[in-house]
């Protein structure tokens, strides 16, 4: 597989495309909407998430992913369907080539599978990369040099860690704490502490807005609106970032953890490049603030954060194939 057409990164919430020649084309929910008076899928990506909640209650949202494991097969063969036509026309000329990420602790039967659905779904040729792989590629790491190198991938459902060399994967290990555990636990503690429902957009905001994995010298004050749990009213609080990150702190250091446990399987021979070139963050979680600063707190080895970092895995995924034939 010479040249990659399409290269596509399906997350637990978000589903980004890249195409050859273009870069990255589409970033839409990860989600179909099924219709079950029709019994058939009505909308994807989007148009789906437009739809639930707004139909009546016979149209439910389905996902192909759910905490980083394959929980839908028809769906996924659906969404790749979905992006492969939006992203290259209807009428293509010939069927593509994609690339697809995945989790590399999926099993040898799941990736049989995810490939059948992707030949169903119209491709020419699949390659699956793996997702650690994949983002160091998309973070500007050359991937095909003997030197070790340590990317955390913090998505929304899961966060991937891998120590990488000469295009290959090392060690690698996955915990289910990501974004969404950040907005999980900023909702129960409002919902616990101050007696109020947050939607879970509201939970992504003040997230954005006040989340921090480090103690800040000045508080940052944010008011909040939601439904009293007693009454059922709409009622406004006032939370601090301080209070934010107590909320989260057990999410942040279970990552940063996980990180550590990963130095502690890398060969010594490759222990030594980690700790000179330092540890890659990539995914849209590794936003959050002061992440970085806490891993290397934990770690003792300087951490960074790549650009675009919800970005690299995708755009790896798009050029793992080039990549791969530069190592013969």
């Amino acid at each position: 597989m010479a040249v990659t057409d399409i290269g596509m990164d399906i997350g637990s919430s978000w589903t980004r495309v890249y195409v050859r020649g273009k870069g990255v084309v589409l970033t839409e929910p990860s989600v179909a909407a099924y219709d079950k008076d029709r019994n058939k899928y009505v909308a994807y990506g989007d148009d789906a998430y437009a739809l639930i909640g707004r139909q009546s209650g016979n149209v439910t949202a389905v996902q192909p992913f759910r905490g980083g494991s394959i929980s839908d097969f028809a769906v996924l063969e659906e969404i790749l369907r979905y992006y492969i036509g939006k992203a290259l026309g209807r009428r293509m000329l010939r069927k593509p080539y994609l690339c697809l990420c995945l989790p590399g602790s999926i099993t040898e039967v799941e990736r049989r599978a995810v490939k059948e659905a992707a030949y169903q779904a119209g491709a020419r040729d699949v390659l699956l990369v793996p997702v650690t792989v994949a983002a160091a590629i998309g973070a500007g790491i050359d991937v095909t040099k003997p030197y070790g190198n340590l990317v955390a991938d913090i998505g929304s459902g899961t966060t991937d860690i891998g120590i990488l060399s000469m295009a290959g994967t090392v060690a690698e290990s996955r915990i289910r704490t990501a974004g969404r555990s950040f907005d999980e636990a900023i909702t129960r503690h409002i919902r616990r502490q101050h007696g109020l429902y947050i939607s879970e957009s509201d939970a992504e905001d003040i997230k954005k807005r006040l989340g921090t994995a480090v103690k800040r010298p000045s508080q940052v004050r944010l008011e909040v609106s939601g439904r009293n749990v007693v009454t059922g009213d709409r009622a406004k609080i006032t939370i601090t970032q301080e209070e934010i990150r107590q909320a989260i702190r057990e999410s942040t250091e279970e990552i940063a953890d996980a990180v550590h446990s990963m130095l502690e399987k890398t060969p010594p021979e490759l222990a030594a490049d980690i700790v000179t070139r330092g540890i890659v963050l990539t995914g849209g979680g590794s936003l959050l603030g002061g992440l970085d600063a806490a891993i290397e707190e934990r770690t003792g080895i300087h951490v960074m954060c790549a650009e675009e970092a919800q970005l690299c895995v995708v755009r790896g995924t798009g050029r793992y194939a080039e990549t791969i034939a530069a190592v013969g």
